[in-house]
């Protein structure tokens, strides 16, 4: 019981502080900041600097801690539990005991819609369906489309390739069993943000590679795509932004240890020989993410490839944010584009 006053009492207090007069917010959060032409939205510095006072990191000294730091945290910015939209529980069967799923429809949504296999982030390591359930219900109810999201095995417990293969299988069975989730068979997207975004991405070129059922769009959300050199923006954003440079080098040295090869397209898709064929994509990057070089330039590598694709910078943004929307406006207008994307992408495949 107090653990659960404590949570309330908190996230009154975030809400509280968001609420305030611009004036007051810009105050609380400090001068604006400004690096490499852009200027970082109000509602992202000041959640930057209550993460500051909080002391929270995304990484910390085992696993175990930053999971359970993960989830004493997301309801201070996921907001109020986002409806009308029912959920199912159901288990992808598999060789591994089976991998749980959830799947968001959204109320009056009528059979054969669209469909969305969503992979959630948090460097192959932390984050799970829960710490994502608005992000999901958010894309369902605003896309009109079913979501179904994915408990893939996280590292480094199931290190890489595990969450490839979970990624994989729960594409093909979304296609298989398509009718049975109310769902048509050749409107299925594949889609997540930062390693969830990096799991579509290899998912997509994965099944398109093989033959037979592919994924008809890919929503691909400040992906991880390159695991096997720093960019630029690695270097600009290291520190104080959210996900830094120490978080994902602890991410990627659980998921993908000393002896697994990084340059592999499974782990680095941006790094595969041929992407010719590959379903249309909607990747949105945040300006102050390290991660945004790499996501944009695999864009331009679909792009020359002949694959069709938007890519959108959110030049005032930070990683995550579609985990932040039960704060501020901004977090929920970025996310929004995404489902007006999904929606776009699935509406004229027939």
């Amino acid at each position: 019981m107090a653990n659960v006053l404590r949570s309330r009492v908190e996230a009154a207090a975030t809400q509280l502080v968001f609420s305030l007069p611009r004036p007051v917010r810009r105050l609380i959060a400090g001068r604006p900041i400004r690096a490499d032409g852009q200027e970082l939205a109000l509602d992202a510095q000041l959640l930057l600097r209550l993460q500051q006072i909080a002391g929270t990191a995304m990484s910390a000294d085992t696993p175990e801690l930053a999971r359970k730091s993960l989830a004493e945290s997301q309801h201070l910015v996921s907001g109020p539990v986002i409806g009308p939209v029912s959920t199912r529980e159901l288990v992808i069967p598999d060789d591994n005991g089976g991998i749980p799923a959830t799947l968001y429809t959204p109320n009056g949504l009528g059979e054969g819609s669209g469909l969305l296999v969503f992979y959630h982030g948090g460097g192959w390591v932390i984050g799970t369906r829960a710490s994502h359930d608005n992000s999901a219900r958010f894309l369902a109810k605003y896309a009109g489309v079913r979501v179904l999201s994915v408990e893939y095995r996280l590292a480094p417990e199931h290190p890489f390739p595990a969450a490839t293969e979970d990624a994989l299988a729960a594409f093909d069975y979304a296609h298989a069993k398509a009718k049975d989730l109310g769902a048509d068979p050749d409107r299925i997207a594949v889609g997540g943000d930062s390693a969830g975004g990096n799991l579509a991405a290899v998912t997509a070129q994965l099944a398109t590679g093989r033959g037979g059922p592919s994924p008809a769009f890919q929503l691909l959300l400040y992906p991880g795509v390159d695991a096997s050199v720093r960019r630029r923006s690695r270097e600009l954003f290291s520190n104080g932004f959210f996900l830094t440079d120490t978080d994902m080098t602890w991410f990627l040295d659980h998921y993908a240890p000393t002896g697994v090869d990084r340059t592999d397209p499974r782990l680095s898709p941006m790094l595969a020989k041929d992407l010719s064929g590959l379903p249309p994509a909607y990747i949105a990057t945040a300006g102050f993410d390290p991660l945004r070089d790499e996501g944009e330039a695999y864009g331009e590598k679909l792009r020359d490839a002949g694959v069709p694709v938007t890519v959108s910078r959110h030049s005032d943004l930070i990683h995550g944010y579609i985990n932040f929307l039960g704060v501020g406006t901004r977090f929920r207008e970025a996310t929004a584009e995404a489902a007006g994307a999904l929606r776009v992408g699935l509406s004229g495949v027939r």
